[in-house]
């Protein structure tokens, strides 16, 4: 297939359908992570969730960067935006997540902060060659896929000696969050899941490529299956995995071959190699403190490091007691298992970062309205 379209063909989607229902076995249960939450908004926007056998029950992930920032590290963002110097930089959703006390970066700007909303790491770089006497701060944030862009944007800042251009760094690895879900204590603490099998994330893998999940297959003994988000892709993907576990196999499969390599992005990889290293620790929202799980700037760039430069206080933020976003983010609820949902915690006034991010599970319930599909079914 070449072009978009037949990549949501109703006809073959019968047809794979069929294989599943075919191919799944009745008295057994398979649970299956998709870890990206772009394949949550795919499974709900194309209905995909509904051609599924019964014995199929799909789990969301915590592959959602602006829900799995803990609130910690936002308030840390606050802190720096509110000095007057500063020009904060980030990505639209980021502004509304609530902090502590449910103050957001939206909210600091309505106080006075100069907080600016961006479409890439380019644009804060930008703004820092435009705006000489200013502090830019670019807020950094995502999984494997956003970070080389913040390298390029980095390493140029360093080449043009662009001094009042800095980055807060937040981006975070996929491996050892898939690790955290099966076997970190703090994620048992707040209810556990019994996982079969992950779909591995598209954009993620393009940059680090399928060898990275080998390892991990093959000592928890769970398949991975590296999924595009097309319709036909998602489901061919759950086929896959479906034969892997009846099989008794556990291995990583590469369904999207038309962009994912095993090696992956060998130049990106080098260029963050050269920037970043990893931290000892980092804070999820969800699965809490996770070894080796994020990158920091390294020292010898600490100039551009804006965790260095301004030296904001580290917090440990309590979430609302009463959402269930922690929970969702490790697959151990569901939105409409949380009672803030479709409430008071609606994406005109968010309680949680799943309600925010157009990434979210939440989001993808309340847009698709699967809530009222669940209600009608009860």
């Amino acid at each position: 297939m070449k072009y978009v379209d037949e990549f949501r063909d109703g006809r073959l989607a019968r047809v794979v359908r069929a294989q599943l229902e075919a191919e799944v076995e009745p008295r057994r249960s398979y649970r299956l992570m998709e870890f990206c939450g772009g394949h949550t908004h795919a499974i709900f926007r194309y209905g995909i969730q509904d051609l599924l056998p019964a014995g199929v029950q799909m789990v969301h992930g915590p592959g959602c960067p602006v829900c799995v920032l803990p609130v910690g590290r936002l308030d840390m963002a606050i802190e720096i935006a509110q000095r007057p110097e500063v020009i904060l930089c980030s990505y639209g959703d980021m502004l509304r997540v609530p902090g502590s006390g449910r103050r957001s970066l939206l909210k600091a700007k309505s106080e006075g902060a100069d907080v600016r909303m961006v479409y890439s790491a380019a644009d804060a770089l930008a703004l820092a060659r435009a705006e000489p006497d200013r502090e830019v701060v670019f807020f950094a944030i995502g999984f494997e896929t956003t970070t080389p862009p913040t390298a390029v944007a980095l390493r140029r800042a360093i080449d043009e000696e662009l001094s009042n251009f800095s980055v807060f760094c937040n981006h975070v690895l996929t491996p050892a969050a898939i690790t955290s879900i099966l076997e970190s204590p703090e994620a048992r603490e707040i209810g556990t899941v019994g996982i079969d099998g992950f779909l591995g994330p598209a954009h993620v893998s393009v940059v680090i490529g399928s060898q990275p999940y080998e390892s991990f297959a093959e000592e928890y003994r769970k398949p991975v299956v590296i999924a595009g988000f097309e319709p036909l892709d998602v489901l061919q993907s759950i086929l896959m995995l479906v034969r892997q576990l009846n099989d008794g196999r556990a291995c990583v499969e590469n369904q999207y071959t038309r962009a994912v390599s095993r090696h992956g992005n060998l130049r990106a990889q080098r260029l963050v190699s050269e920037l970043f290293e990893r931290r000892e620790d980092f804070e999820w929202r969800g699965l809490g403190r996770v070894p080796y799980s994020a990158l920091r700037i390294k020292d010898r760039f600490a100039a551009f490091d804006a965790e260095s430069r301004f030296a904001p206080a580290e917090r440990r933020a309590r979430e609302n007691r009463e959402c269930k976003c922690p929970q969702i983010l490790r697959g151990a609820a569901k939105p409409h298992d949380c009672k803030l949902f479709g409430t008071v915690c609606v994406p005109e006034n968010p309680i949680g970062s799943c309600m925010v991010s157009a990434e979210g599970a939440c989001a993808a319930y309340w847009t698709y309205r699967r809530h009222e599909t669940l209600s009608l079914k009860a």
